[in-house]
Order: C-alpha cells, then structure tokens, then sequence
C-alpha cells in the first residue's frame, strides 16, 4: 500500500513538473529559449521576440506550475522572485506578471491579447495557444 501511494504522490508532481510557456495560437512569437524566459519573468526583459512589449501572466502563488516553472527556467526558488519582483517594483523598473486564476485563464488571456505570455502545465496545451518553450 505504501508503495502504490508514493508512486501515485510520485506522478502528481511529474505531471506539474512538465511545463509549456505559451502565446495565442495566431501570435507572431515563434520560439524562446529558456534564457529569454528567464530574462522576462524576472524583470530583465520586457520584449517577446518577434511582438514587442510583453504582457506577463503568472500562476497563483500557491500553485505547484508556478514552482515548477520558476524552479526549471530560472533556477530560482517562489521567494527568490518574489523578492526580486518586490526590488524592481520598489526602483520603479518594472511592473509584475499579472497573477491569474488558473492554466485556463491564462489560455483565455493569451488567445485574446497578441502580446501575452503566459505558462500553463503541458497536459493542459491545446489549439487555443502555441508553444515557445518546453520545459520538463
């Protein structure tokens, strides 16, 4: 019983440790690496190759997409952004990513605004948007 429990825990999280950085499926974006969406969810950067100025959209707090895409694409814990968001707000330097309910809203808002990014967990992926970058 232990067993079956620990691997049922196991793939909870596998399956929020795959995740897709996401634009509307008529967006002019085409890819991004890893650095470039590091570079935006951190304040660095505000441009999304191929649209301009980017509108960021990110997970609640609590959520476990969040850890997973801030731990893989940014090497950084939820408080190590958190702070380093707080920094840039207090300098006037930057403005935040919009904090979303849900993969499902941040679907929504990239399919209607042509300059939004967001990330969502790879089993949610559709028609609705396109994939700049997987990270698993």
């Amino acid at each position: 019983k232990t067993m079956v429990v620990a691997g049922l825990l196991f793939a909870g999280t596998v399956s929020f440790s795959q995740v897709a950085v996401v634009v509307g499926a008529k967006s002019a974006a085409s890819a991004l690496t890893a650095d470039q969406a590091a570079a935006l969810f951190l304040g660095k950067s505000d441009q999304l190759p191929g649209v301009g100025v980017a509108l960021l959209l990110d997970q609640p707090e609590s959520s476990a997409v969040r850890d997973a895409f801030y731990t893989k694409v940014t090497s950084k814990s939820a408080a190590q952004v958190k702070a380093a968001w707080s920094r840039l707000v207090f300098s006037g330097k930057a403005t935040p990513p919009k904090e979303v309910g849900s993969s499902a809203e941040v679907k929504k808002l990239v399919a209607s605004n042509q300059n939004a990014v967001g990330y969502i967990e790879k089993s949610a992926v559709d028609a609705s948007v396109k994939v700049l970058l997987s990270v698993d």
